[in-house]
């Protein structure tokens, strides 16, 4: 039977109401702590064991994802241009992408999901309730896995991974004298976001500054349980 879905607010208004068959599972956590590793591992785990999977992440839209690149290589966003940028994509995602996917009965991973605009809209001073109502047509995942990692183990990993860059620094707000000042206390401040909405909204936490293997182990541990039905593969 498909499951009840539940929204953050209501569903778009113009979209048939959702018979869901699947489950949509999401990862979240800042730059650096290991999301998409952990997305791909766990993607190809399900569909070892027969579950059709659809990945998605941030910025994937076919409508915005050039766009985004675009806007974001000129270093001149102002923060309402940010965040409706990235409403848009999410929004295309959403219709186009995971709710057909869910109709289907499919595995959504998400790569990020709402709760990744508003802990970096509320960084970025944007009002608390106004970037929850331009969100509210999400649907609440069925389980969402936070990965929590500290500053000072994001640090060598930022630089090991390629460095430091304006958008991933916060360079847009001002928030240190140089490059590695502002990276430092706008990712504290995405982690302490992180750390709020995981005790609204009961993530399921997982410590990012373990091994890959470890991760994806407890991952999967957690994973299981929401794969109420075992998928029906062919003999």
């Amino acid at each position: 039977m498909p499951d009840e879905p539940k929204y953050f607010g209501e569903n778009l208004p113009y979209l048939k109401p959702l018979q869901k068959k699947g489950k949509l599972i999401a990862i979240e956590g800042t730059d650096g702590s290991g999301r998409s590793t952990q997305v791909s591992l766990l993607k190809n785990w399900l569909e070892v064991r027969g579950y059709a999977v659809v990945e998605t992440g941030w910025a994937r839209s076919n409508l915005m994802h050039k766009s985004i690149e675009l806007a974001k290589s000129g270093n001149t966003m102002d923060r309402t241009t940010f965040t409706m940028l990235y409403a848009t994509d999410f929004a295309d995602r959403f219709e186009n992408l995971i709710l057909p996917a869910l109709r289907s009965g499919h595995i959504v991973l998400s790569d990020r999901y709402v709760f990744t605009a508003i802990a970096r809209d509320v960084v970025r001073d944007a009002d608390t309730q106004w970037i929850r109502n331009l969100f509210s047509f999400a649907l609440v995942p069925d389980l969402t896995v936070y990965m929590k990692i500290d500053i000072e183990t994001l640090i060598p990993r930022a630089i090991e991974g390629g460095g430091m860059n304006y958008w991933e620094a916060g360079m847009d707000m001002h928030m240190g004298q140089d490059l590695f000042d502002s990276f430092v206390n706008y990712q504290s401040a995405l982690i302490d976001q992180y750390n709020k909405l995981s005790k609204e909204f009961d993530f399921q936490t997982v410590d990012a500054t373990k091994s890959v293997d470890e991760i994806q182990k407890v991952i999967r541990d957690i994973v299981k349980p929401v794969l109420a039905e075992k998928p029906k593969t062919k003999k």
